[in-house]
């Protein structure tokens, strides 16, 4: 009995030695995230409740409390404030209704090539997609300018079959206003002209993405899609490839297992992908930066850029951070409706049943054969070809216990 006390007195001093060692380990680490960024958050979050100018600090006695004045001068009080937001937050929403779904395609496909075992120089292809995404962004954005001049390499091709191309990164008209222009409507119907959320009409919420917001969504898909594409090619090599020859033998053709095999099991992948392209979407500021902000009538001007803006030339540092609150919340809410409609679900019936089972005692695998065997005739190849094989390994686990018995 005392050895054993004297030990676990050993062991609870061994215990509370490596707690201490595992808290001199961190505190570093703990130390930087809390003076660079835990720190700056909350001041950036008093800020935003303030009407601090800029100078001096934040936090002396003549800096006043103003409450949730700075977010209502954004959002609910009519003038140019908000009207400015509101144009930002347009401008950018149709960037990344734009960006996040093709950024996302070009990825895949690319993946899906380079992860061919028939292709030749596989190497060479990865790293010529992934080049674009280790480049300076500022250098992309500069020869982006060359090429969509007006008298650039972009409009000469246009040019060469007879098409008129735009002058792209000041043509502040939208694409889906364009559209209509084409056909003769011109004018905003009177029930678009109407002011809509945040001080925009809704003619102006549906004018889809401009023309110089056009070319700075062609430069995100050529930036980022490398980056994307190594996510996916990364999951698509962790499928094994016993679950494409097991559809391939029950007579799925490649589109067949693309969809129903591949693309389910890159769930987690895609969620991943999504989540990054969302929030780097919304957190657009370099290639607007390196533009002006202000060019093209204001149509590429991003809450991100707005708050930089707003801070430092107009020396509005509480609307400043409240923008940048404000696109916080966005990108959460975003984020979390993304995770809920990409949720893993259970087939039909099958909670229910489980729960029946549950509450039942074991169900006896024999009596739900039939129904399993009636099942396999409606489901995916890849599932019945699955739910065959473990049918072969039941029986084979079977034979040997009746021989046993026998």
């Amino acid at each position: 009995m005392t050895g054993t006390a004297s030990g676990s007195r050993r062991g609870g001093g061994i215990r509370r030695g490596e707690a201490r060692a595992g808290w001199l380990f961190v505190t570093p680490a703990v130390a930087i995230v809390g003076v660079f960024l835990a720190i700056p958050i909350l001041l950036a979050l008093w800020v935003s409740f303030s009407d601090w100018n800029g100078f001096r600090s934040p936090l002396n006695p003549n800096v006043n409390f103003v409450g949730l004045d700075n977010y209502a001068a954004i959002t609910t009080d009519t003038g140019l404030d908000q009207r400015n937001f509101g144009r930002a937050v347009r401008n950018n929403l149709w960037y990344v209704v734009f960006v996040v779904p093709l950024q996302t395609i070009v990825a895949l496909l690319l993946a899906v090539q380079v992860n061919r075992a028939v292709l030749r120089g596989r190497g060479f292809f990865r790293t010529a997609f992934y080049f674009p995404s280790v480049t300076s962004t500022v250098a992309i954005v500069v020869v982006f300018q060359f090429l969509f001049t007006a008298s650039g390499a972009v409009n000469a091709v246009l040019g060469f079959f007879g098409i008129n191309g735009p002058n792209w990164f000041n043509d502040p008209s939208g694409v889906f206003h364009n559209i209509l222009a084409a056909v003769g409507v011109t004018s905003a119907p009177a029930a678009l002209a109407e002011s809509g959320p945040l001080g925009v009409t809704w003619w102006e919420w549906l004018a889809g993405p401009s023309v110089a917001m056009s070319s700075l969504i062609i430069l995100a898909i050529f930036t980022t899609s490398g980056t994307f594409m190594l996510l996916f090619l990364a999951g698509l090599q962790n499928i094994g490839a016993e679950v494409d020859e097991a559809a391939r033998m029950d007579g799925a053709g490649p589109v067949r297992t693309f969809f129903s095999v591949t693309l389910p099991m890159l769930r987690p992948t895609l969620f991943t992908v999504l989540t990054l392209g969302l929030i780097g979407s919304w957190q657009v500021f370099d290639q607007i930066y390196v533009l002006g902000g202000s060019t093209a009538g204001g149509t590429i001007a991003t809450p991100a850029f707005l708050a930089y803006q707003t801070s430092f030339d107009d020396l509005k540092w509480g609307q400043g951070a409240a923008i940048a609150f404000i696109l916080f919340v966005f990108i959460i809410l975003l984020t979390l409706f993304q995770r809920w409609v990409l949720r893993e679900r259970d087939p039909k019936g099958m909670g229910r049943s489980g729960r029946r089972a549950g509450r039942g005692g074991a169900a006896d695998p024999r009596r739900h054969e039939p129904d399993a065997a009636s099942a396999a005739v409606g489901a995916d190849p890849a599932d019945r070809a699955l739910l065959t094989g473990a049918d072969a390994r039941e029986d084979g686990d079977a034979g040997p216990r009746d021989g046993s018995r026998s």
